[in-house]
């Protein structure tokens, strides 16, 4: 999943966001975006040519063909930058399908990210009308919404917690201890990214690498500035600032999920973009390049994923009898195999240790279970 670079701020006194909501499976007929089907948008280097700027509230599909030569994202947004459905990763040549829920009308944005950095190249976007949310006509997709927030919302209070313990230990100048909570705090973060992500202007802040592109005047600050200090450069006068601001950061995605509105395929979505984030980021060693703790943020991904499907399961069983047996059985997998990885203090091996067979293998597990996970979408909405 790339950094999101946004930096636009939610609108003060808003007192509720609207949730989006994506799949990469083909739209059901039903499921279109303007008359006749899905809308088009045409994703260049250059370029984002989206055959409709309005559509009607509820599912809205779009089918997006990567006409460049770079690597692109599509999104659409709401106020402030709120993501309301994305879909990443499209290389040249390439097309994938979008459906985003947006059952309340208004001035939306879209964006093609041509790199996948960067602002993106806009549009105005305009949903009218409003319509009935998935949840409000099925109780077991309300139940299913309605626990995962809890999950969430838990998950946050830990991080809340955790992240002072973390950052006590960098403003007492106690590296070690500073280290050895670390990735132990980012498990929270990591379990729930897909929703701490779609908040755009936080997201950069408190996960951001060095090497994303930021707006002028944005500094490098979060998780990976800390990681760094712990252990390139050592603790910097201002290591404490940037601790302090991680905590306060923390505490406003805190306030701000309170007010989320979760719907089931965004449930669906989240879970697949977790192992996304796995293949992308934690496999490649990418993500915690100067703690190589990589495999701690592998095994809180997955942990997340398996809670968003956990939550869907009395519907994924009542709709396709055989689905959740096959996904039982590829998280069993995966966990397996991140088990065999283990360090006697209850850690995991560092990513400097591990073989390309080893990364061979965990492309292959977390592959194995991407395939059931990328059908739990088109499942529930079914």
């Amino acid at each position: 999943m790339s950094r999101r670079t946004a930096a636009a701020v939610l609108a003060a006194g808003t007192a509720l966001v609207l949730a989006g909501c994506t799949s990469t499976a083909p739209p059901p007929a039903d499921q279109i975006g303007a008359k006749g089907g899905p809308i088009a948008v045409t994703a260049g280097d250059t370029t984002c040519q989206v055959s409709a700027t309005e559509a009607p509230a509820g599912n809205i599909s779009f089918t997006v063909r990567n006409s460049g030569t770079k690597v692109t994202e599509f999104y659409l947004y709401g106020t402030g930058d709120r993501i309301m459905g994305e879909v990443e990763n499209i290389g040249p040549g390439l097309s994938r399908s979008l459906i985003v829920e947006v059952p309340d009308g208004g001035a939306y944005t879209t964006a093609c990210k041509p790199g996948m950095v960067g602002d993106g190249i806009r549009g105005a976007f305009t949903v009218t009308g409003s319509a009935t949310r998935a949840v409000d006509q099925n109780a077991k997709l309300a139940e299913a919404t309605a626990g995962y927030k809890r999950y969430v919302t838990s998950q946050i209070e830990a991080l809340v917690a955790k992240n002072k313990e973390f950052t006590a230990a960098i403003k007492a100048k106690n590296v070690d201890q500073a280290k050895a909570l670390f990735p132990v705090s980012r498990t929270y973060w990591e379990r729930i990214e897909p929703v701490a992500e779609s908040f755009g202007d936080l997201d950069p802040k408190m996960d951001g690498r060095e090497d994303d592109e930021r707006d002028p005047g944005v500094e490098f600050t979060g998780y990976h500035r800390l990681e760094k200090d712990l252990w390139v450069d050592g603790l910097k006068a201002d290591s404490p600032a940037i601790a302090d601001k991680l905590d306060a950061d923390i505490a406003d995605l805190q306030n701000r999920v309170k007010t989320v509105e979760l719907t089931p395929v965004q449930l669906a979505n989240g879970a697949k973009e977790l192992l996304d984030e796995v293949a992308t980021g934690k496999i490649t060693g990418e993500e915690d390049r100067y703690s190589h703790t990589d495999l701690w943020d592998f095994k809180a991904n997955v942990e997340g994923s398996q809670a968003a499907v956990a939550a869907l399961r009395p519907v994924i069983d009542e709709k396709d009898k055989n689905l959740g047996a096959t996904l039982d059985a590829r998280f069993a997998a995966v966990e397996k195999l991140l088990e065999g990885y283990r360090t006697p203090d209850g850690g995991f091996t560092l990513y400097t240790d591990l073989t390309p067979d080893d990364t061979k293998k965990m492309t292959d597990a977390v592959d194995a279970l991407a395939e059931p996970i990328s059908q739990v979408a088109g499942v529930v909405t079914s």
